[in-house]
């Protein structure tokens, strides 16, 4: 027996002769850099602690060209309505179209119908304004006991374009129907104060028919009054008035009486 272990000693060695063995593999060293090491990855920490954009462009302009602008940190929801995220974008309303400067100016322009009308006024229109105003008539009607959501539609759209065909054939400047769209419905502002009276009284009366016939004089004299501004066609403006006059007198009807 101990010759069959001295055997297995002795073909063990044997092996080693002819299959050396491998070397070890050396253990894994870590290295970790201290502050005598500052060239090790510099953009480590300081890129993560609110210092982004002076890294980013120093280490960009050492290996390529060089990238502008500022990286700005996340904010809350509101900072997609800024410009905050890249230089030079403009805000979310603008890219939509909604400017509040504009629909403030063209408001106070109808509140005012007597104050001068640039002519250049309509260069931005809008149906942002347009559609605010229509929406509160008809809730006001609603309040009232007025349902007429289907009538303001149609006859808003059929005025429309019945306007948009007069203009086009009375001017000798053509007009685009989204800027008739925008002036009609901004001059109805006073027809949308008679409708938020109606929600406190009734206007099937006397008062009810001088207001009416206030606020339809008024929204006409304020689109009427842009409309020969826009056209340049200060002769032509009873001929424009009339039926815009009667656009604004089916609104005022909507208004006074109700449906039942």
């Amino acid at each position: 027996m101990w010759q069959d272990i001295d055997n297995s000693y002795s073909s063990s060695s044997t092996q080693n002769a002819y299959y050396p063995q491998q070397n070890q593999a050396a253990p894994l060293q870590f290295y970790s850099p201290g502050a005598a090491d500052p060239a090790f990855y510099p953009g480590s920490r300081p890129s993560l602690d609110g210092n982004m954009a002076p890294v980013a462009q120093g280490n960009i302009a050492q290996g390529g060209p060089t990238y502008g602008g500022n990286i700005q940190p996340a904010g809350g929801w509101w900072t997609a309505f800024g410009t905050g995220g890249f230089e030079g974008e403009p805000p979310l309303l603008e890219e939509l179209g909604i400017n509040f400067s504009h629909i403030r100016a063209k408001t106070l322009t109808v509140l005012n119908p007597f104050s001068q009308v640039d002519e250049r006024i309509m260069d931005d229109a809008d149906l942002a304004g347009p559609i605010i105003f229509v929406f509160c008539f008809g809730i006001f009607l609603l309040f009232s006991g007025k349902q007429n959501f289907g009538y303001i539609y149609g006859v808003g759209l059929l005025g429309s374009i019945s306007i948009y065909t007069l203009l086009n054939l009375m001017a000798e400047k053509a007009i685009d129907a989204y800027r008739v769209t925008s002036v009609l419905g901004y001059c109805l502002l006073p027809m949308v104060g008679v409708g938020g009276i109606s929600v406190a009284m009734t206007l099937d009366g006397l008062f009810g028919y001088v207001l009416s016939l206030v606020s339809i004089i008024w929204c006409t004299y304020s689109a009427s009054g842009i409309f020969v501004a826009v056209l340049r066609m200060s002769d032509q403006r009873l001929l424009v008035a009339y039926p815009v006059g009667l656009l604004y007198g089916c609104f005022a009807l909507m208004s006074v009486f109700s449906g039942k």
